[in-house]
């Protein structure tokens, strides 16, 4: 398309150049203008034609049609080479949309390393095999410098993966045992082995793309709004330009063909409101800035699910929020351990033998701690799991048991029991009861780093912010107090944090929603805007969310949020322009009949030039 454009634009040149100079060249090169300018365009209208459909390139091919007729070989050429220029413009932002998303595939692996047990199971044989084929609960290998061809879960081996072209996180994420690793990423230096997770199809880095096609698919308001600028307007115009071209002949005495192209004729007066009334810059104003902005964020680690969300999100007045994993890590850590028997080493060692056998949360944040500190963790020896209590062993010195206060109520004598400390008010406890050690280890989840500036700013932006949790009050409480937020509200179901944003909703308030987990889907769908944390977020999550932020840094939001407000602001410019265009070139032309048919030409795909032109801002961030 583009260098059907450039010759055409070279043809209008030449043809303008040997205008009463030689006859012959100049007919050659205005022949080759309108063969190149015109074949894209009427290989739309016949597509449209057989279905019955008159857009407005059906307006644009009638005019350069009339401008032939009339001898206006010039302003037709001007007309097609704008219109050619215009669309080559258009499937150059398309083409950079889908850059943008192919870059999250170049180089996806199409084999991987199968691991597969000897018969005896006393080795692994590495097999190379299709990604395709690659079923869940096989196991992989993945060497240094190597993506990772689905999603695994982490069972041997440390490294660190690059998810720059997943999330946009340009830090690199170490990966350990029980860890997640992404298709589509990057395994820089170390050799680590996992367990499939789900198939290729079903991938994260798939997922992804799915959604971005689907973002395409999917109209914004505004974009609605310029698509009724169809068949019946297109019918409408064409029934004004014969009102007109009667009007001048009949009305006002006006030649109706034979006076060429010198504004006297009725014909020609009338091809020039027909190119001033074609609404190809305001079909163009909406999806332009959308697809813009839809490939500007897919870049950034800011997937938006279709126009509307870009629309919506610059409408937001009030930010709800989880707890658990938006706000905070949604991990726990230790934070302190009290012994009332033995010391801190001793306490930490047993405890982490026994919670390396659990797959708890408060387990794995007690393994972290001791590998943290080099603590060797004991070898529990046979244990067993006490539904809801904890973990237990039986060893030649005694019970060594892990868990919560009910566990610890069959273990120890009531003296010693009814001595313990109160539960603490705003952390986690779990217990460890072994031969000599009796202690408690006191866990919390811990507010994300980013979390209290990306409030300030809200605040400062004039929002409201909100955190809905499902945490006691406590924990909520000093959670919200450390993150600076308007209000908090605990204690809440997935039923009741959906009522808590309709309530929010009262009086036309628009409300976004940030969540990950699958309790959070039903009240992502509730809101406005439904915000999902990171490409790790659960399936249901990703699937009611509007906007999906790529990777687990809260300020990516502000990213999205200003993106919206900057697509918001182009689409208004560019509906202005081609709308204001519109309005005064249909003025002049009823107006001053001798109005040139080229001043029209220029400022219908002038106009068309520049909405593009300024919707291929939006590619251009300021975080770039």
């Amino acid at each position: 398309m583009a260098l059907r454009a450039a010759l055409c634009t070279g043809g209008a040149l030449a043809g303008w150049w040997f205008h009463d100079r030689s006859t012959p060249a100049t007919v050659a090169a205005y022949a080759v203008a309108y063969g190149c300018g015109a074949w894209d365009l009427a290989a739309v209208v016949i597509s449209d034609l057989r279905e019955l459909r008159f857009n407005t390139e059906f307006l644009m091919l009638l005019v350069a049609i009339g401008s032939a007729g009339l001898g206006a070989w010039g302003e037709g050429s001007l007309l097609l080479v704008l219109f050619s220029s215009s669309r080559a413009m258009e499937v150059y932002a398309a083409g950079r949309t889908r850059r943008e998303i192919d870059a999250l595939l170049k180089g996806a692996p199409k084999t991987a390393r199968r691991l597969d047990s000897s018969p005896d199971g006393s080795t692994d044989h590495e097999t190379e095999v299709p990604v395709d084929s690659l079923q869940p609960g096989q196991r992989l290998r993945v060497t240094a410098g190597e993506q990772v061809p689905v999603d695994i879960e982490v069972l041997r081996g440390q490294s660190a993966c690059d998810e720059s072209t997943l999330t946009g996180e340009s830090e690199p994420i170490s990966k350990a045992p029980g860890d997640t690793a992404l298709a589509g990423t990057l395994n820089l230096w170390g050799v680590i082995e996992g367990r499939v997770l789900r198939g290729a199809g079903d991938s994260a880095l798939q997922r992804i793309i799915r959604l971005i096609h689907e973002a395409q698919q999917q109209k914004a308001p505004t974009q609605r709004f310029t698509d009724r600028f169809g068949t019946r307007y297109t019918a409408g115009v064409i029934a004004a330009c014969i009102a007109v071209f009667f009007v001048a002949w009949l009305g006002l005495g006006s030649p109706p063909f034979l006076s060429g192209p010198n504004g006297s004729s009725a014909l020609y007066r009338a091809m020039t409101l027909l190119v001033v009334l074609s609404p190809c810059a305001l079909v163009l104003s909406v999806p332009s800035a959308i697809l813009s902005a839809i490939a500007c964020g897919a870049r950034h680690g800011v997937l938006f699910r279709g126009g509307a969300a870009v629309e919506r999100l610059a409408d937001v007045r009030v930010v709800a929020m989880d707890k658990t994993g938006t706000l905070t890590e949604g991990a726990l850590r230790v934070i302190q351990i009290e012994t009332l028997e033995g010391d801190e080493t001793a306490i930490l060692s047993a405890a982490g033998g026994l919670a390396r056998l659990s797959n708890h949360p408060i387990s794995r944040a007690i393994v972290r701690e001791a590998t943290r500190r080099g603590v060797t963790m004991q070898d529990p020896g046979a244990t067993e799991t006490v539904a809801g209590q904890g973990i237990r062993s039986r060893t030649e010195r005694g019970v060594v048991a892990l868990g919560n206060r009910h566990l610890l109520q069959e273990i120890l004598p009531a003296s010693t029991f009814a001595a313990l400390p109160p539960p603490p008010e705003s952390m986690n406890e779990t217990w460890l009861v072994a031969p000599g050690s009796l202690g408690r280890l006191l866990l919390r989840d811990q507010l994300r780093p980013e979390a209290r500036g990306l409030v300030d700013r809200l605040r400062s932006a004039g929002l409201k912010t909100v955190m809905l949790t499902g945490d006691r009050s406590g924990p909520a409480e000093r959670m919200a107090k450390e993150a600076g937020v308007d209000d908090v509200r605990s204690g809440l179901k997935p039923d009741d944090k959906v009522s808590a944003v309709q309530q929010l909703k009262q009086g036309g308030v628009a409300v976004a929603m940030i969540g990950d987990g699958v309790n959070d889907a039903p009240v992502l769908a509730m809101a406005d805007v439904g915000v999902a944390m990171g490409a790790r977020g659960s399936d249901a999550a990703l699937e009611q969310a509007d906007v999906v932020l790529m990777n687990d840094r809260l300020e990516l939001f502000l990213h999205a949020r200003d993106l919206s407000l900057r697509a918001r602001s182009v689409m208004r410019q560019n509906l202005v322009l081609s709308l204001g265009t519109m309005a005064c070139m249909a003025i002049a032309t009823l107006v001053f009949p001798a109005l040139p048919l080229w001043v029209g030409v220029a400022a219908h795909e002038g106009s068309t030039v520049v909405v593009v032109m300024n919707s291929l801002r939006l590619l251009v961030s300021p975080k770039s």
